[in-house]
């Protein structure tokens, strides 16, 4: 082994354990470790930064800036309600609302289709009387699937097109993916819908309509006289009244001491964590109650609960330092954490992806600063959008697809859709630039060069010696199912892209060595780079289902081991059948 490859794999090791660790921004990763491959060699100046000009990247956004107009349109709320006027099911409602995401995610990034699927299978649930958690890992998942079906589905399937192109000078169609893709889709759609209902049955002791699901929030809340908690000890807390605590604040102080010599006084702040049923039952008997918000008697006021996306401009903020909602008289009342880190008081927190945030406040100035942060409120709302009322970019969306399924570069097919939105008013390319998930897409662009590195020093002709003293790789279903089972195993701690950069190489040296058609192998790098259902990191769906459905690390593992088994076997029959 040369240098330069021993010095790529431990590189790509670094990168991967920091991706998995998501204690450091994805983004200043990805760009420390294209410096550190130049620093050791693995590519030329002049290629440190041609992934920003690569063809993958400029077609991730576009399609990026076209969601941010489909997003906003609100057509799919007119077929939810004629969905629950006809009375279905909840296994209809569930699989309905999954194949929605799917069939959506079929044409735009997984995220942007879980975006727009989600208020529309929450309505239906609210007034159907379905549990949340019976609803949103589905949507999650089934956003997944349909990304395997279509070249611009996701990220990865173009990265295994454009090293299909450069490889044999030409990329896969548009719908090469379908077949594979379609019928894992159908069987995980009809599996996941199957199974919830029996994981995640309805509480019995509230209707879904009042408590769709129980969550776990974090608030601050004053004790008032007359509470029972008043002389009660934290400790006893958890066993008495169903609460965490985490603090307690008498006047500007805190009050230190072991949990069961501190007493709760009336006047007492107490910072706490428990189910969001139980803060409710106590606010209902006045034993905790909110501060009084100036703004509770104007006739707009409202309550609303908001999800922090991937783009979001609050990630890494903390409470008190929100002036886009604190300018416009919209208080944070609870937040809801996928693994909370309590320090200080409740302003004190800092959020996350996935993170749910409890506004109240005007509802026009909640709404505003909603879009302004790209927070995604978990209610349909009306929207004033002209985008909204007219399929005219749904339309132009469809003819780029067409075009793109022709024959035309995907790239120019949706640079031309982006520039018709924009004559037409319904882009601000403008605003809409500073909008996009940036983080993504400079992480993409960084890990191209290193990912080209992998073919260019050897490391992956390396790898694949390695891996064929373990595996037969010259028989092709041998070699099809190892790639398959290395991409599945990958993506649940790093991003599909990533998965998808580094295996490409390693995907078409199987081929080589087999003396081998590199298709097969490389939509099995596509499909398994997707598959990402076991924990809830893996995939930013993952991470904002588990928020929002109040999932445990524990319910992925449950509903997503029975799904990756059928889907590898089914994926890998398919390969055989249609590419071997």
């Amino acid at each position: 082994m040369t240098f330069e490859q021993a010095s790529l794999l431990i590189l790509l090791l670094a990168m991967l354990v920091l991706f998995s660790l998501d204690r450091f921004r994805i983004e200043v990763i990805s760009i420390a470790g294209l410096l550190a491959g130049y620093a050791l060699g693995l590519y030329p100046a002049d290629q440190i930064f041609t992934g920003f000009a690569s063809p993958v990247v400029v077609t991730v956004v576009e399609i990026l800036l076209i969601v941010q107009v489909l997003a906003r349109a609100r057509l799919f709320d007119n077929l939810a309600a004629r969905f629950a006027a006809a009375g279905p099911s909840g296994f209809q409602v569930i699989a309905g609302t999954s194949s929605l995401a799917g069939f959506i995610s079929i044409f735009m990034n997984n995220i942007g289709a879980f975006a727009i699927t989600l208020p529309v299978a929450l309505r239906l649930g609210t007034a159907l009387t379905i549990p949340r958690r019976q609803l949103v890992m589905p949507v999650a998942f089934a956003a997944l699937l349909g990304g395997l079906v279509s070249l611009i589905g996701t990220p990865a399937n173009l990265l295994v097109s454009d090293a299909l192109a450069k490889a044999t000078g030409a990329g896969f169609r548009f719908f090469d993916f379908a077949y594979v893709g379609l019928p894992v889709a159908i069987a995980g759609i009809l599996l996941i819908a199957f199974r919830v209902q029996r994981l995640f049955p309805e509480p019995d002791e509230a209707p879904a309509a009042i408590s769709p699901a129980k969550r776990r929030i974090v608030v601050e809340r004053r004790v008032p006289d007359g509470s029972p908690l008043i002389g009660v000890r934290l400790s006893d807390c958890p066993s008495h009244f169903g609460i965490k605590p985490h603090a307690l604040i008498r006047g500007e102080n805190f009050v230190f001491g072991p949990l069961d010599q501190s007493v709760i006084e009336a006047g007492d702040m107490l910072l706490a964590e428990g189910d969001d049923t139980v803060f409710a039952g106590l606010a209902a008997a006045q034993a905790l109650i909110a501060d009084i918000n100036p703004h509770g008697l104007q006739p707009d006021f409202c309550r609303v609960e908001a999800v922090v996306m991937p783009e979001s401009t609050l990630v890494g903020s903390r409470i008190r330092s929100l002036e886009i909602f604190h300018s416009r008289g919209v208080a944070v009342i609870a937040l809801s954490m996928r693994a909370p880190r309590i320090e200080g008081r409740f302003l004190d927190l800092q959020l996350s992806i996935g993170d749910i945030l409890t506004l109240e406040g005007p509802r026009m100035a909640i709404a505003e600063a909603l879009e302004e942060s790209e927070c995604l409120p978990l209610a349909s709302a009306a929207s004033s959008d002209p985008a909204s009322l007219s399929w005219r970019p749904f339309s132009l969306f469809a003819c780029g697809i067409a075009a793109s399924a022709a024959g035309l570069r995907p790239d120019v097919a949706f640079a031309g859709v982006v520039l018709v939105l924009a004559l037409l008013n319904h882009l601000n390319i403008r605003q809409a630039m500073a909008d996009l998930n940036w983080p993504i897409i400079i992480m993409l662009a960084a890990m191209i060069p290193i990912g080209q590195a992998v073919a260019t020093t050897g490391a992956a002709e390396t790898t694949a010696g390695w891996l064929s003293l373990v595996v037969p790789i010259t028989r092709p279903l041998f070699g099809i199912a190892l790639i398959l089972f290395l991409a599945m195993a990958l993506t649940p701690f790093v991003n599909n892209a990533t998965v998808a950069i580094i295996l490409a190489p390693i995907a078409l040296e199987f081929a080589k060595a087999g003396s081998h058609a590199p298709d097969a192998y490389l939509i099995a790098v596509a499909a398994g780079a997707s598959l990402d259902f076991l924990t809830p990191f893996g995939h930013h769906n993952n991470t904002l289902a588990m928020g929002i459905g109040g999932y445990r690390f524990g319910d992925f593992l449950r509903v997503g081991w029975p799904l990756a088994v059928t889907s590898y076997g089914l994926a890998l029959f398919l390969l055989a059948l249609f590419w071997l």
